[in-house]
């Protein structure tokens, strides 16, 4: 930066970090916010550096326990993790809790990213590897990076936008293509015609946009898309491969 005339302060850098007086208003600051960020992600990075494959599952915080929605949830879950996935979910309660419940009653290795809200803030007692961020830009990082696929279940807007955000890095190639998985074709076909009718009849997308989505409701189906999409077509290590040592934390 270049500070001239006016603009110059009488007063060091130094003398305001020594100095313990004056407003805090400075935590607040934009500046200081970034400082915030850089360390969401230095620590999103440092827990998740070593996890095995993993699959982000995306859903509905408002479902219930006696919900069907919990119980396919409960059985992708552990599919997953038998078939040798983690398991990164929100962390939160309903369809997220269900799945991480799921994989770690499997034997499998169950994360969660939570956010900071005004409510839902709390982890779900089914995850192993947890933290929760400030920003949801560095979580929907996280969300990305360390994961070979993504499978939806029904969800309302969190879910919506976290859909949307996966299929733009995919359509852009942001990212390499890998399966975005919707779970309960009764509760999502309505969006694809729409989006198959309305959005890409109107030619605001192209038709085989919607193609990056796969359909099911079969569990074992939407784990075989998973496992299907790597080289090879075989299975990953393990549950038990790779798995890092929570105690470092």
């Amino acid at each position: 930066m270049t500070v001239r005339r006016g603009q110059v302060e009488m007063s060091t850098t130094d003398q305001h970090l020594l100095d313990t007086r004056g407003p805090t208003d400075w935590v607040h600051a934009d500046p200081w916010r970034v400082l915030r960020i850089q360390s969401e992600f230095v620590e999103g990075f440092g827990l998740l550096a070593e996890l095995p494959r993993a699959v982000t599952v995306f859903g509905s915080a408002r479902v219930h326990v006696d919900d069907p929605d919990y119980a396919l949830g409960q059985r992708l879950g552990a599919a997953l993790a038998r078939a040798g996935y983690a398991v990164i979910t929100g962390g939160g309660p309903g369809a997220m809790e269900a799945v991480n419940r799921g994989a770690q009653e499997a034997g499998g290795l169950s994360v969660g990213l939570g956010i900071e809200l005004p409510f839902e803030q709390r982890l779900n007692d089914w995850v192993d590897l947890g933290v929760t961020f400030r920003y949801f830009f560095v979580r929907k990082t996280m969300f990305v990076k360390y994961a070979e696929a993504f499978v939806i279940l029904p969800g309302g807007l969190g879910t919506l936008d976290e859909l949307f955000e996966a299929l733009t890095l995919v359509q852009t190639r942001k990212v390499t293509r890998f399966p975005v998985v919707l779970m309960g074709s009764s509760y999502w076909q309505g969006l694809l015609d729409w989006m198959r009718t309305t959005v890409a009849g109107a030619g605001r997308i192209h038709p085989s946009d919607v193609d990056i989505m796969t359909v099911t409701d079969d569990v074992d189906e939407a784990v075989r898309i998973v496992v299907g999409s790597h080289p090879g077509g075989g299975p990953p290590p393990g549950p038990d491969a790779g798995f890092p040592d929570t105690g470092r934390l």
